[in-house]
């Protein structure tokens, strides 16, 4: 582990201090593992960032179909059924 020193105004620091102690840790280990977190997050967000550009462009050309009227949208099976129920 390696020690880290960071500058925090005295609300933050409050806080820091009452949110360790209600999770039994210390602030040290708090910051810490919130940093991991953060770290995961943008990981992941990353990753699927990635993968999502990697499909390529969407193909815009060929023929094109029109737009499905708004019967088409909502003769569907799970909309019929609240049709018969009594909302």
């Amino acid at each position: 582990m390696k020690n880290l020193t960071i500058t925090v105004d005295e609300e933050t620091l409050q806080w820091a201090r009452i949110e360790a102690a209600r999770r039994g840790s210390s602030v040290s280990r708090l910051v810490g593992e919130m940093l991991a977190e953060h770290r995961e997050k943008t990981s992941d967000y990353e990753r699927a960032r990635q993968a999502f550009l990697a499909r390529g462009p969407f193909r815009t050309t060929g023929k094109r179909k029109p737009y499905p009227s708004r019967e088409e949208i909502y003769d569907r099976e799970i909309f019929r059924r609240y049709e018969r129920s009594d909302l």
